[in-house]
C-alpha cells in the first residue's frame, strides 16, 4: 500500500489571513491531485521576526483563523493535515511553537510543543532567541493518522531545531513511528551546509519516512529560509526536493519500505547499552601495560544507547513516559 502525501512550501507573511487562504487553496488542490495527508511548513499562521509584534498578533489555540481555516478544508476534502506548527498564545507571556495534527474529520488528533529552541548567533551576524519568546515544550509526541482507503500511519513529530537532536527521532522510532514531520523556516547558512544530510540522517538511522515541508524565500520581516521541502526514504533516498519555489507538490509513501530498511539495517534492535565517562572528570594517567580507567554512567538496556531508565529525563529534558495519555491529549512517548 502506497500512501500519497501532499507537501506544502510557503513563503508566509505578516497576515495570518492570508497565510490561511494560501494553505486552504494548496489543501485543496492537493486533495483533487489524491493527496491522502497534507504537511505544511512551520509558522504556518504567521512569519515575524519581531518578538513584540508577534505577541500581539498570536491568538490562543481556540481563535488561531488559521487552525480554523485548516481543520474546515482537512474535512471538505476527506484528507488529514500534519500542520507543521503555529505561533500560539500561551497561558502566560511567552509563546508556543505548537505543531498539531488534524484528522480527515477536521478533528484536532495531537499536539506538539517544540522542544529545542533557536537560540543562536550564526557567523555571519544573524541572531535569533527563541527563547525569549517561546516556551519549550517538554514531551515528545507520536499519532496515529487515519488515511481513507488505508490504514492509519503513525508521525513522530518534531519542529524544526529539533532535527539536531537524533535522540529524539530514535525515541519516536521506537514508540512506533513510520513518518517523521520535520516543518521547518531554516536559514539559508545552515541550510546550505546541514539540511539534506541532517534530514537524510535521520531517515537512515531510524529506518523512517522523513516529510520536512519548508519555509522559502524573502520574507515581510526581511528574513529569508532556505526552502528544499523534502520527503525521504527509510533508505535514505530524496524521493522529492521542491527547491526555492513556493507551491505544493505530491510524494508516494509505502509503510512497507520502513519494515524492508529495518531489516537490512536493524539499527535500532541493535543498539545497546554503555558507560560514558562524566563530562569534565580528570581521569587517572594510563600506567603502560594496564588497562584505561573511566568513570562510567549505566545506560539503559532495551531503549537504546545512552537512553534512560522508564519515567526519567531524557536528553534535553524529554520525558520519556510509559503509556497513558499526555496532559494534552496525545500518546506518551514510551
Amino acid at each position: 500500500m502506497t500512501v500519497p502525501v501532499g507537501v506544502v512550501q510557503l513563503t508566509g507573511g505578516r497576515d495570518p489571513e492570508q497565510n490561511a487562504r494560501d494553505l486552504v487553496e494548496a489543501i485543496g488542490a492537493l486533495a483533487a491531485r489524491g493527496a491522502r495527508l497534507v504537511f505544511t511548513p512551520e509558522m504556518s499562521n504567521i512569519v515575524e521576526r519581531d518578538g513584540a509584534r508577534l505577541v500581539a498578533a498570536a491568538r490562543p489555540e481556540e481563535a488561531d483563523p488559521v487552525l480554523a481555516a485548516v481543520r474546515a478544508a482537512a474535512a471538505a476534502h476527506g484528507v488529514g493535515v500534519a500542520l507543521g506548527s503555529l505561533a500560539l498564545a500561551g497561558g502566560d507571556r511567552r509563546l508556543r511553537n505548537r505543531s498539531l495534527v488534524i484528522g480527515p474529520d477536521g478533528a484536532i488528533l495531537a499536539r506538539y510543543d517544540k522542544l529545542h529552541l533557536f537560540d543562536v548567533t550564526l557567523p555571519g551576524g544573524e541572531r535569533y532567541r527563541e527563547s525569549a519568546t517561546f516556551a519549550a515544550g517538554d514531551e515528545a509526541v507520536v499519532a496515529d493518522v487515519p488515511v481513507p482507503g488505508g490504514e492509519a500511519l503513525r508521525l513522530g513529530l518534531s519542529i524544526c531545531y529539533d532535527l539536531r537532536f537524533p535522540a529524539l527521532y530514535q525515541a519516536l522510532a521506537r514508540a512506533g513511528a513510520q513518518v517523521l514531520a520535520v516543518p521547518a523556516a531554516f536559514t539559508v547558512p545552515t541550510g546550505l551546509a546541514h539540511w539534506h544530510v541532517l534530514l537524510r540522517a535521520r531517515a537512515i538511522e531510524c529506518g523512517c519516512w522523513v516529510v520536512a515541508a519548508a519555509q522559502t524565500g524573502r520574507h515581510e520581516d526581511g528574513r529569508q529560509t532556505f526552502g528544499h521541502s523534502l520527503v525521504v526514504s527509510p533508505w535514505g533516498e530524496v524521493r522529492l526536493d521542491m527547491g526555492e519555489e513556493r507551491g505544493a507538490a505530491l510524494a508516494d509513501l509505502d509503510p512497507g519500505e520502513v519494515e524492508e530498511a529495518r531489516a537490512r539495517i536493524p539499527a535500532l534492535a541493535h543498539a545497546r547499552p554503555f558507560r560514558a565517562p562524566a563530562a569534565g572528570e580528570r581521569l587517572p594517567a594510563r600506567t603502560p601495560g594496564t588497562a584505561a580507567r573511566s568513570s562510567r554512567l549505566e545506560g539503559k538496556g532495551a531503549s537504546g544507547a545512552g537512553a534512560p531508565p522508564p519515567g526519567a529525563a531524557g536528553p534535553a529534558g524529554l520525558g520519556l513516559h510509559s503509556g497513558g495519555a499526555s496532559p494534552m491529549g496525545c500518546p506518551r512517548v514510551p
